[in-house]
């Protein structure tokens, strides 16, 4: 049997012991062709179109404004909201779903800044961070008086001092698929008195975050790549219980309020993780969203960080093995510890027509410039055998 065969088998057997392999029959997916790029954007449940079929013809068209009380569209933020803190480890009641991830981690940054209190003017950020999050964090810097301080995300625990209010991390290195260390660098934090605000984008989802475990303060996450809400879909923003009460929104929008229909001019703000709302919810999108976490029903994150490890693991052997020596650099961590749920291989010679090369052969990963191929495995629907046939269409490209 020759190795592609040994794999080819390999790969089968994988995929008929995998506990989550019938879960790949609630997506939308072609058989011609391997999604790598769930890292970026998810593949579409098939619970969505018939939901939002019923949302604009029924609720929309026939319920038309009863559809805020009588569809439930305005408790949507913090039910959906409760859904996911299932999935990225919080209690009920603490996080709330609606705009943008970027308004997310404005809401996030300036709000720990004030929850930290008097003589703290100083905000640490992840130095490798996705540049949305270090532009916001400065804007948030600048505001408040803060000076902003970037700093790699292992030197984090020991930069922060006493002037410390904050420091904005990436879960998961957006270019590297790096796993930081959330409950040290938490820890850490905490014994100098300042707030952690996570950004688990590329980790919700991919893999267990324990936010309640690991005694985050504010969190915030999009939901359009591992939870599969759609393009667009409204973030998350995690308030932990003890920080509610103070919570200090630098956007306090009328639904935040206390009494949203009381019109009052003065802004009392609302108990509990509705302090983080805004503005009036993205109905579509957020019942859109709901939807679709409809497929993580029964399942056990446990099960799918080992299938994460086991599918990136495998890949990882397969380029290696077929590969010319010298055409790839794995930029992922090896250790399990440190790895997220994407590989991503420096390729120092075509990065971007080696990875178009892949597409037109029915193979889809991103590329982020200049020379990194990135490959997300999303363990709902990513199989052993896409897996291999992912690694060796890249060898036969290279």
């Amino acid at each position: 049997m020759s190795d592609i065969d040994a794999s080819a088998a390999e790969a089968a057997r994988l995929d008929a012991a995998d506990e989550l392999h019938g879960r790949r029959a609630a997506f939308e997916l072609d058989d011609d062709t391997v999604y790598l790029d769930g890292n970026s954007l998810g593949a579409l449940p098939r619970t969505v179109a018939p939901r939002l079929a019923d949302v604009v013809r029924r609720e929309w068209g026939r319920l038309r404004i009863r559809s805020w009380e009588e569809s439930g569209w305005w408790a949507a933020p913090e039910r959906v909201g409760d859904r996911i803190g299932r999935l990225v480890g919080a209690a009920p009641g603490q996080v709330v779903v609606g705009d943008s991830t970027s308004v997310n981690v404005f809401k996030a940054v300036v709000a720990a800044v004030r929850l930290a209190g008097d003589g703290r003017d100083e905000i640490l950020v992840d130095a490798a961070t996705f540049p949305t999050d270090g532009y916001i964090a400065t804007s948030a810097a600048r505001l408040t008086g803060c000076r902003i301080r970037a700093v790699p995300a292992s030197d984090l625990a020991s930069a922060a001092g006493p002037r410390t209010a904050a420091a904005l991390v990436n879960h998961v290195d957006y270019r590297t698929g790096r796993l930081h260390d959330l409950p040290g660098t938490t820890a850490a934090l905490h014994a100098a008195g300042a707030l952690a605000v996570w950004d688990v984008c590329h980790s919700a989802g991919a893999l267990p975050v324990g936010l309640d475990e690991h005694g985050v303060d504010l969190a915030v996450g999009c939901t359009y790549k591992y939870l599969n809400g759609g393009p667009g879909s409204p973030a998350f923003l995690y308030v932990r219980h003890d920080h509610q009460d103070r919570f200090d929104s630098p956007l306090p929008g009328w639904n935040s309020h206390a009494d949203p229909f009381g019109m009052d001019p003065a802004y009392r703000p609302a108990d509990g993780a509705a302090r983080g709302r805004t503005g009036t919810p993205e109905i579509l999108s957020l019942l859109a969203l709901d939807a679709a976490l409809d497929v993580w029903d029964g399942v056990d994150l446990a099960a799918v960080r080992a299938k994460s490890l086991a599918l990136t693991d495998f890949f990882l052997r397969r380029v290696a093995a077929l590969v010319p020596p010298g055409r790839l650099e794995p930029v992922t961590p090896a250790a399990h510890a440190e790895r997220g749920s994407q590989v991503s291989l420096r390729c120092p010679s075509g990065a971007e027509d080696v990875m178009a090369a892949l597409v037109r052969r029915g193979v889809v990963g991103d590329f982020r410039r200049p020379d990194v191929l990135r490959f997300g495995f999303a363990p709902l629907y990513t199989t052993f055998t896409e897996t291999e046939r992912a690694a060796r269409t890249l060898a036969e490209v290279l």
